[in-house]
C-alpha cells in the first residue's frame, strides 16, 4: 500500500501556476513566517534570513510550473529555503572548507535516553542554540529542527556522513555546556 499525502494548498498552487497574482500572495502569506524561521535557524541573522526567504520565494514562483506536486508545496519550498540559506552561509564564510580535512576522533555515543526528561524552556534552548559556532548550529538545526538525517545533511553540506554525525554530537555537548553555564537545570 502506497502512502499518500494531502496538500491542503493543492488548488492554490494550481492557480499560482496559471499566473494568478492573488495565489502568489496567498502562498507567500501562508508560508513566509515558517520559512523565515527555517532560514533564521540556519543563518542566525535576520537580514540574511530575509534575503534567503526572498530568494527562495522568487525561485519557487519562477519555477512553479516545473513543480509536479508529487509532494507538498511546503516541503518543496522548505528545500529551496534550506539551499538558499546554506548558499548564503557559504558566501559569508567558507565554514566547511576545513571540516573534511579534520582528523575526526571517534566520538563515543553519549547515553541520551534521558533526553525526554530535559525540561529546558524552549526559548532558553533556542537562545542557546544561537550561541553555537556556525558549523555546529547548522548541523544541529538541520538534524533536530528541520528533520534531515545525516546522509541528507552530508549531501546538502557536501561533507561526509561521519563529519555530520561528529558535528552533531559536538553541538549537543556544546549546547549542554552552554545551558549548564547559564544555570539551566535538567
Amino acid at each position: 500500500m502506497e502512502a499518500t499525502y494531502i496538500d491542503k494548498h493543492f488548488d492554490l498552487v494550481v492557480e499560482c501556476k496559471k499566473g494568478e497574482r492573488k495565489a502568489h500572495h496567498d502562498l507567500y502569506r501562508l508560508y513566509s513566517k515558517a520559512m523565515y524561521n527555517v532560514a533564521l535557524r540556519i543563518l542566525n541573522q535576520t537580514d540574511e534570513a530575509e534575503d534567503a526567504l526572498q530568494d527562495a520565494f522568487m525561485e519557487a514562483f519562477t519555477k512553479i510550473k516545473d513543480f509536479r506536486q508529487e509532494t507538498t508545496f511546503g516541503l518543496w519550498l522548505k528545500q529551496i529555503v534550506v539551499h538558499k540559506s546554506i548558499n548564503i552561509l557559504r558566501k559569508r564564510r567558507a565554514v566547511f572548507e576545513d571540516l573534511e580535512g579534520l582528523d575526526v576522533e571517534v566520538v563515543t555515543d553519549y547515553n541520551w535516553e534521558d533526553e525526554e526528561e530535559i525540561g529546558y524552556k524552549i526559548a532558553e534552548v533556542k537562545n542557546s542554540i544561537t550561541l553555537l559556532p556556525e558549523g555546529y548550529r547548522l548541523v544541529l538545526s538541520l538534524y533536530l529542527l528541520e528533520g534531515y538525517d545525516h546522509e541528507e545533511i552530508s549531501q546538502i553540506l557536501k561533507i561526509s556522513e561521519g563529519t555530520s554525525r561528529t558535528q552533531f554530537l559536538r553541538a549537543k555537548r556544546k549546547l549542554l555546556d552552554i545551558l549548564k553555564i547559564k544555570g539551566i537545570e535538567r
